[in-house]
């Protein structure tokens, strides 16, 4: 299956990070994108907590997670980069926060556009190549999330598992069981 190369970033500032990130500079490992606005219950409730939760549970070296505060609505309670400083702050988010570039219109902020969301919150997976894998709108199911990026983190890498010895002998096993010998 061919999949859709993720288009880049497109911000006019990071927060939580002392440079400058692109997805081409975080290839070789899975990226989640938590697209969000500081002032949506979903956001707050619902997809900031569950990134936070991927950042504490998978490794660093396999799994980058990224905010990407998208701003479409009240513009001028959230536009600040200051409340977002302080957001981020009150919340305990501890990953890469990129700003979203506005439009030329004033709308649909430019990465938000280009990735076609249909609102916040939003969660884009990245695979280790850079290609889309998943992009979904809404709240997501913790289990399933976590066994999505695994599936990607284990994606083209050799199965480690070692060869299972044979202990089940048939011959010695009859409708009462198995005894060990």
């Amino acid at each position: 299956m061919k999949y859709k190369l993720a288009p880049e970033l497109q911000t006019s500032h990071w927060l939580n990070t002392e440079t400058s990130l692109t997805l081409k500079s975080l290839r070789g490992r899975v990226i989640l994108i938590e697209a969000f606005q500081m002032l949506c219950p979903g956001c707050v409730s619902h997809g900031l907590p569950q990134a936070q939760r991927v950042v504490e549970t998978f490794s660093r070296d396999e799994v980058v997670v990224l905010g990407l505060h998208t701003v479409f609505e009240h513009h001028d309670a959230q536009g600040s980069r200051a409340a977002l400083t302080a957001f981020l702050h009150e919340y305990r988010i501890s990953f890469p926060v990129a700003i979203d570039s506005p439009s030329s219109n004033g709308r649909i902020p430019q990465t938000m556009a280009a990735y076609g969301l249909q609102g916040t919150p939003s969660l884009i997976l990245i695979d280790r190549e850079g290609h889309i894998r998943k992009q979904s709108f809404g709240r997501e199911n913790d289990l399933e999330l976590g066994a999505e990026i695994m599936a990607l983190i284990l994606d083209n890498q050799p199965a480690n598992v070692p060869d299972a010895p044979d202990v089940l002998d048939k011959n010695r096993c009859d409708d009462d069981g198995c005894p060990i010998s």
